[in-house]
């Protein structure tokens, strides 16, 4: 029996655009019994680490959103420097990692998905990330939901792509076929040292929110078509971002998946299903020639 079906499968019934649109509204309500009663439950449940944030009272934030997308010490995730080195963007877990073969990344065991669908069909982009490199990072509820730039970046092309609201958690995962190409997510393209990059973010049930720090929120949008933004004037927005900044945050918990072209880097050793990773930590490094 699929026990991660059958736990998975009642999300196909669930409004699932509906209950993120009311967490969305309830996590932004300012009354403070409501709000301060939800951040320390939250904290309990969960047992965040408050001694890391920059503001470490939770009845200092003026919702249950600002106290989610919280920002830490800059002290607590020092970001590391090693020249041609490629840093976590995020705190999470290692959900996937490796190679992109024949064009299917790896969901979970034995469950594939296909680049093309992850990236919306654009022939160009899909091009660039053949049979390159991968790595799918699951953001818990207790984690920090910024998420920052891994290497040296050069913004270039950002994406909204509408779609289901899934749990992005293990165990659907196991048992939901395509689930990060169906998903709702924002695909951001930046040119690097490493060459094209591409970091996604997927959204999940109650997580409608996401944006960017050069756009602003993106998601939940009334628009359910594909958008997309180039990138070229480097009047109009900040194209370029140092390794460790601000890229965008989260409004409530999912996945990031990066995106690298074939044979310029390489995991680390560090990187491995399931292992814990902090913002800034080492991850991959540039392969011999390509830096």
């Amino acid at each position: 029996m699929n026990w991660d079906f059958i736990k998975s499968s009642p999300q196909y019934l669930l409004p699932q655009h509906l209950l993120s649109a009311w967490m969305y509204r309830a996590a932004r309500w300012h009354w403070t019994p409501f709000k301060n009663t939800l951040i320390r439950l939250f904290v309990r449940h969960y047992r965040v680490d408050m001694s890391i944030a920059e503001k470490r009272e939770t009845g200092s934030y003026h919702s249950f959103n600002e106290f989610f997308t919280r920002a830490l010490q800059p002290s607590s995730r020092p970001v590391d420097q090693t020249q041609g080195g490629v840093v976590s963007p995020v705190d999470g877990s290692v959900s996937q990692f490796g190679m992109i073969v024949d064009d299917h990344l790896v969901q979970a065991k034995g469950k594939l998905f296909s680049l093309d669908a992850l990236l919306a069909n654009d022939r160009a982009t899909i091009r660039s990330f053949s049979a390159g490199s991968f790595a799918t990072i699951y953001l818990s509820p207790r984690d920090y939901h910024r998420i920052h730039l891994p290497v040296d970046a050069t913004l270039r092309k950002m994406t909204y792509v509408p779609g289901d609201l899934f749990s992005v958690n293990e165990s659907t995962s196991k048992s939901v076929d395509q689930l990060f190409a169906r998903n709702e997510r924002v695909i951001c393209l930046f040119d690097t040292e490493f060459g094209s990059m591409a970091c996604i973010l997927v959204g999940a049930i109650f997580v409608g929110g996401m944006e960017t720090v050069w756009h602003g929120e993106i998601s939940p949008s009334l628009n359910r078509e594909i958008q997309n933004w180039v990138y070229e004037d480097p009047g109009s927005i900040k194209l370029n971002y140092e390794k460790g900044e601000e890229l965008g945050r989260f409004n409530m918990g999912s996945t990031v998946i990066l995106l690298f072209e074939k044979n310029k880097i390489c995991w680390d050793e560090v990187v491995s299903k399931n292992k814990k990773l902090e913002m800034g930590q080492l991850i991959a490094a540039a392969i011999d020639g390509h830096v």
